[in-house]
């Protein structure tokens, strides 16, 4: 005789003994990810630029803010983007500014992206979705959504297999931080691979804490960020700037998140059951994340995004609730005051986040290829090999720059923009008749795929 587990249901209500642990566990599944991103901002500048406990604070916020702005029907965690990593990274490089006001200019940057998904949700209200297909069709972003994984690789094997000499400031081999650093990632790999129910959910926040006793055993760790720091402290703002040159480099990767932001949408209705592009609908969705968006830029704390981690619990537990997910937000913006929390990631040390970075990045980039093979992009055809040959070459190639004020575009930012570009000259060409091949049909499939796919709803997404 088999049981079945008892599904929780988005608008449902738990008690109050029951709802923290089921809080904690979606706590758990986005703190390593999201975190991350800010000590990734830190260790770019080589110094704090952001603060850590900010990014817990605004994350939380965001989520109350996505959740009420979706009326409390669409069961989704705000986390950090890591969308948003090279571009800030190109202006953390810029040479002569100094990295603070470079990451307030990031900020501003964060801000318009956040009005951008406003504007964005308001246009899919009126115009509905068939336009983002041929702004960026699935043959131009999943080659974006891979570069944004590839140009940032050489950024997780330096913290994995390196350290940076005192004196010289040059980067090192260091045999002990290759130790950490691989087995750190090993844990995860393993962890993926073999961790059942909810510890499947948690494999890097697993491994982040392996690493993290590695590296304590070999004396690898300095605990005085704990011991100096608070028992209350409030998390440092950042006020932004509005550079324009600035604004240019974050934009694009605004454009790669508004298409995830639609991939997960899809997902998370096949996992409740419920066609929630409808109700609370798309556009309600994107612009709950473009308030959350634009409110951690004006803090200085991170753009956000719905964190995959997140539906993987809610596919695994059958707990879709929005009031546990509300549950975990509150949490989050409680930590963000606890000073030995923000003392405890400061001591996180560089070879655990480089482990835990091949991986992501890795990840990310694997997720673009997923993305060619789930559209069945069709590559006989002219305009989509066309479209991925340039948007690769351009992304990858370390020369093809262009010079904006003392930063530049280039990688997975100017890549967007000539795929955009190049998308919208196939388009015209096409409804033109200029073209040897006939054009693809404006379609969303967004539906006919959601009715498809509802019928089964128990396995965990691969996201």
């Amino acid at each position: 005789m088999t049981t079945t587990r008892r599904v929780i249901d988005v608008e449902e209500k738990v008690p109050l003994l029951q709802g923290i642990p089921l809080s904690l566990q979606h706590l758990f599944a986005m703190f390593g990810a999201s975190i991350l991103v800010p000590i990734l901002f830190n260790g770019a500048a080589g110094t704090q630029v952001i603060d850590p406990a900010l990014v817990l604070l605004m994350n939380g916020i965001g989520t109350l803010i996505y959740l009420f702005v979706c009326r409390g029907k669409a069961p989704a965690f705000l986390g950090s983007s890591f969308a948003f990593l090279s571009p800030t990274f190109s202006l953390l490089a810029a040479q002569g500014v100094d990295p603070h006001v470079s990451f307030a200019r990031a900020a501003g940057g964060f801000v318009v992206a956040g009005l951008a998904f406003i504007l964005v949700s308001l246009i899919i209200r009126f115009a509905g979705r068939k336009w983002i297909s041929v702004v960026l069709p699935p043959a131009a972003m999943g080659p974006i959504v891979a570069l944004i994984g590839l140009e940032l690789a050489h950024v997780a094997t330096e913290m994995s297999f390196y350290v940076r000499n005192p004196v010289t400031n040059a980067l090192e081999p260091s045999g002990q931080a290759t130790l950490i650093s691989l087995f750190t990632l090993g844990v995860v790999i393993v962890g993926s691979i073999v961790f059942r129910r909810f510890l499947a959910a948690i494999p890097v926040l697993i491994g982040v804490l392996a690493g993290y006793v590695l590296a304590v055993g070999l004396g690898a760790v300095d605990f005085k960020a704990v011991q100096n720091a608070s028992f209350l402290t409030f998390p440092k703002p950042v006020m932004p700037e509005f550079d324009w040159a600035s604004i240019l480099i974050v934009l694009p990767a605004a454009l790669v998140v508004i298409s995830e932001h639609i991939g997960h949408l899809f997902v998370t209705s096949n996992i409740v059951g419920r066609n929630l592009l409808k109700n609370p609908g798309l556009h309600n969705s994107l612009l709950g994340d473009g308030l959350s968006t634009t409110l951690s830029g004006f803090t200085g704390s991170c753009p956000t995004t719905t964190y995959g981690e997140n539906m993987g619990v809610m596919a695994i537990t059958k707990v879709y609730s929005v009031w546990v997910i509300g549950g975990a937000a509150v949490i989050s913006i409680a930590l963000a005051f606890f000073g030995q929390v923000r003392g405890a990631i400061a001591t996180l040390p560089v070879p655990v986040i480089g482990g835990i970075s091949m991986m992501l990045f890795g990840v990310i980039a694997a997720s673009g290829l997923r993305m060619l093979i789930e559209a069945r992009v069709d590559y006989s055809k002219s305009r989509n090999l066309m479209l991925s040959a340039v948007v690769l070459v351009v992304g990858i190639a370390p020369n093809v720059v262009i010079p904006i004020g003392k930063a530049q575009l280039k990688g997975m930012v100017l890549a967007t923009l000539v795929g955009m570009v190049l998308s919208l000259v196939i388009f015209v060409m096409e409804r033109l008749g200029i073209t040897n091949e006939p054009p693809e049909p404006l379609t969303d499939g967004l539906e006919e795929a959601h009715e498809a796919s509802t019928g089964n709803t128990s396995a965990a997404p691969q996201v």
